[in-house]
């Protein structure tokens, strides 16, 4: 199956280019943990359009980068690259067009991970609630309990696909370094932010993927309500990412992100103020700024492999401003986010990285 590209419309049968100037690249997307990415009836299966969506949200940051944050004149490059349903063409809107970078996956199957084969996590404390299952603390709402919320719900860790891209050669710098941004920082499907859906994106037409780290100050970060940057320090220029040290398996490696995100999420107590509702919301049996509103993680949580086969834990900041319903209060969240860096930067698990 095709996602935007028929048959005739370019030749996906190998590297470089082809007749039409399409650059080609084929690579191979092969799943670290489980993966919750469905269908509409929530059956874990191989599909195009989430890779394309990360690959589009990655392009953003990569953009930033290069571009600068007018957003406007990112959404103009963006409907032109990736496509658009808009058709008002007032004040110079393009009309609505189909997207020219072209994505084929060699299989749409089902995910293997079937309710009956999921193992339940480690038992690991909680001091809010006791002992809670470590995979449930960070996949609620797929799971149930220690299982499956659905017979099939659920790709395998260790599953893999091929997928080709195709796209015109002037796109190409800004699509590869949000390619080389999907494999370094990327995850798919539900709960990815706490790690579920890690993945490694190697290329198979022989070309490694290259690019450099979009890095801004995180507070500065704040003044935009959108995921553009990985944030950096004021003082030294680091990066905010950290690394676990490495496990045998993801089930191990999972688990310490889990017992990492209960500690620091934990550290603000609800007797001392609403601070870490910053850190994510809804939370519950605290409902501060009303049920239907939501603020995402905007620390993230990805798996990466070492060239000795285990797997290590990679957590992130990508800072960004809450939405304006929430009234953010920027000083606090400051202070929450500072707060946060500095349990990170001095837990004895984890040491600070630069790409």
């Amino acid at each position: 199956m095709w996602t935007n590209l028929s048959h005739n419309a370019v030749s996906l049968t190998g590297g470089g280019k082809n007749l039409m100037g399409m650059q080609e690249r084929r690579f191979e997307l092969k799943f670290l943990t489980p993966a919750f990415l469905g269908d509409a009836e929530q059956n874990g299966v191989w599909r195009t359009p989430p890779i394309k969506a990360l690959l589009r949200q990655w392009w953003r940051v990569a953009y930033a980068a290069r571009h600068g944050f007018d957003v406007a004149a990112m959404r103009e490059a963006e409907g032109i690259l990736f496509g658009h349903a808009d058709g008002n063409t007032a004040n110079g809107r393009a009309a609505a067009r189909r997207s020219v970078v072209r994505l084929r996956l060699d299989q749409w199957e089902e995910g293997k991970l079937a309710k009956a084969k999921w193992v339940a996590g480690d038992k690991i404390p909680h001091p809010e609630v006791g002992k809670i299952d470590s995979f449930l603390y960070l996949g609620y709402g797929h799971l149930k309990g220690a299982s499956l919320n659905k017979a099939n719900a659920a790709i395998q860790a260790s599953e893999s696909a091929q997928f080709r891209l195709a796209y015109p050669e002037e796109y190409a710098n800004l699509l590869e370094q949000a390619l080389w941004l999907m494999d370094r920082f990327g995850t798919l499907g539900g709960r990815s932010r706490n790690g579920w859906g890690s993945f490694t994106l190697k290329p198979q037409d022989g070309d490694a993927l290259q690019g450099k780290l979009p890095l801004r100050k995180w507070q500065e970060c704040l003044t935009l309500d959108w995921p553009h940057a990985i944030g950096k320090d004021n003082n030294d220029n680091n990066a905010l990412i950290w690394q676990t040290t490495p496990f045998n398996d993801w089930k191990q490696a999972m688990t310490e992100l889990a017992r990492l995100k209960i500690e620091l999420r934990t550290k603000f107590s609800f007797k001392e103020g609403n601070q870490r509702l910053w850190l994510s919301y809804p939370v519950t049996h605290h409902n501060a700024f009303g049920g239907a509103l939501r603020l995402p993680n905007s620390l993230r949580f990805k798996l990466r492999p070492t060239p000795d086969g285990k797997l290590v834990g990679v957590i992130f900041h990508v800072p960004c401003k809450p939405p304006s319903d929430f009234k953010p209060n920027i000083e606090q969240i400051k202070e929450v986010w500072k707060s946060v860096h500095e349990f990170l930067n001095t837990n004895s698990g984890l040491r600070r990285i630069q790409e």
